[in-house]
């Protein structure tokens, strides 16, 4: 599932769930090293859990940061699938 995201410097999120655990991330966009970090650490976390740490997380002054996008990308993608 492709996440269009907002308020970012990513412009999207390339998220595959393998039932209710994040299996493959990808960000386009946005702070190499820190998106691919939080891509390999959510990596096999269930949906909850990894959506339970990130979400609200925000990037200096702005209301959200990748990691929230994540987040909102996540509870997207547990949506479709059920």
């Amino acid at each position: 599932m492709e996440f269009r995201t907002k308020g970012v410097c990513s412009s999207k999120i390339i998220v595959e769930l393998d039932g209710d655990t994040v299996g493959h991330v990808e960000f386009v966009g946005g702070c190499s090293g820190n998106t691919q970090g939080v891509a390999r650490l959510v990596q096999g976390m269930k949906v909850q859990d990894a959506i339970a740490r990130l979400e609200g997380i925000r990037c200096g002054v702005r209301p959200t940061s990748c990691p929230d996008q994540l987040a909102q990308a996540l509870k997207k993608a547990a949506a479709q699938s059920a």
